[in-house]
Parts: C-alpha cells; sequence; structure tokens
C-alpha cells in the first residue's frame, strides 16, 4: 500500500532523547527522526560519511573546533565528513538526518546516548 509518512504522527509515537528512529531509507541512506534534550552528545567525527541535521522544531547549535553553527527550525547544515563536532540542543528539538545505513550517530566514540541498533518505526 503506498501512503505518504506524517511527520507529526511519527514524532507521537516516541519520547525518548538521542535515540534515532528510521522512518525511511532510499538509495543506501537511512531517514532518520529524533528528538534531543540536554547535553549530551560527545566530541565525535565520522571519517565516511558527511552528516546532515535538518531542525524542524526548536534550536540546536553545531559546536566545532573552529566556531559554532546555529541552525534554527527549518534550516539544515551539514558537517562534511572527517570534520570534528558536537550537538548540542537548546531546549527540546525535533530533527531528521539523513545518513548512509549503517553510521554511528557518535561517529568513532562510545558515550551513554551510542546506540547499536536503530527502532524502525516504519517497516520497509
Amino acid at each position: 500500500m503506498h501512503r505518504s509518512v506524517n511527520l507529526d504522527e511519527q514524532f507521537a509515537r516516541f519520547s525518548d532523547t538521542w535515540s534515532p528512529k528510521i522512518v525511511g531509507e532510499l538509495n543506501g541512506q537511512h531517514v532518520k527522526l529524533v528528538k534531543l534534550e540536554g547535553d549530551k552528545c560527545p566530541w565525535h567525527s565520522h571519517d565516511a560519511e558527511d552528516e546532515m541535521f535538518l531542525v524542524l522544531e526548536g534550536t540546536i547549535e553545531i559546536d566545532l573546533r573552529d566556531g559554532v553553527v546555529t541552525v534554527g527550525s527549518g534550516e539544515f547544515y551539514i558537517v562534511p565528513r572527517g570534520v570534528e563536532h558536537r550537538v548540542v540542543p537548546r531546549g527540546q528539538t525535533q530533527l531528521i538526518l539523513f545518513e548512509p545505513a549503517g553510521t554511528a550517530h557518535t561517529g568513532n566514540v562510545r558515550a551513554d546516548i551510542t546506540r547499536d541498533r536503530y527502532d524502525r518505526l516504519i517497516e520497509k
């Protein structure tokens, strides 16, 4: 059956933070929804992948070693592969992540928020 994905409905299905949920796949990429709150993200990088953060609600700051990028609702930022960064939400936020399947969301660092697998809200 063909149907569109309603983002509000999907975000309403979970309340945990820092735990991306897969809602789609295309061309080897996962489309993930995530809620963020609190300063929990470690400094990390992704050697083989760029990482795109599309903010739907709220504001995040992406700390880079040479500055900070503020990303608000309706905006996105792409962290180039190999660039060390960390994400700091300003209050409660909702994001969409587009990243290659198999990308570890804390990159080359293990932390309390590291997930070894991602829940799927929508099956393939």
